[in-house]
């Protein structure tokens, strides 16, 4: 079992774009690199090779519409506390193909994410913006 937690906002997969030459090209690339980084010493020695389940969830900063104004501007609304789920863009399919994008490949966590056979993932909302994953071989 691999267990990490990405801080941050969670970033969707973005679609890949053809540039003035005619040329496809990740606009992602460059946030799969950083985030790489920051989970690549969870890296086991081998890429998992079996079937896989993922477990995923993305906290996600609150609105500010969410929270009081004045000197209680750090307090949230009385009708905003029982919101738990974020309900807007990003879409979680992204959310999720990213972290997918990410953790795969030859020198990744998993040799491809078709090998992804079981899937959990929410998002909700948190003072603490993060991605928590679990990847699991079954």
């Amino acid at each position: 079992m691999i267990s990490f937690t990405i801080p941050g906002k969670p970033k969707a997969l973005k679609r890949h774009r053809v540039a003035k030459n005619g040329r496809m090209y990740d606009p992602s690339s460059t946030d799969k690199k950083q985030t790489w980084l920051q989970i690549a010493k969870h890296k086991p020695k081998l890429p998992l090779a079996g079937d896989i389940d993922l477990k995923l969830i993305f906290y996600m900063p609150r609105p500010k519409d969410h929270y009081r104004t004045g000197k209680y501007s750090h307090l949230l609304k009385e009708k905003c506390k029982d919101i738990v789920y974020h309900s807007y863009t990003p879409d979680l399919d992204n959310l999720v193909k990213y972290i997918a994008d990410v953790i795969q490949g030859k020198h990744g966590m998993i040799c491809d994410d078709s090998q992804i056979c079981w899937l959990q993932a929410v998002k909700k909302y948190s003072e603490k913006p993060r991605t928590e994953v679990v990847i699991k071989e079954i």
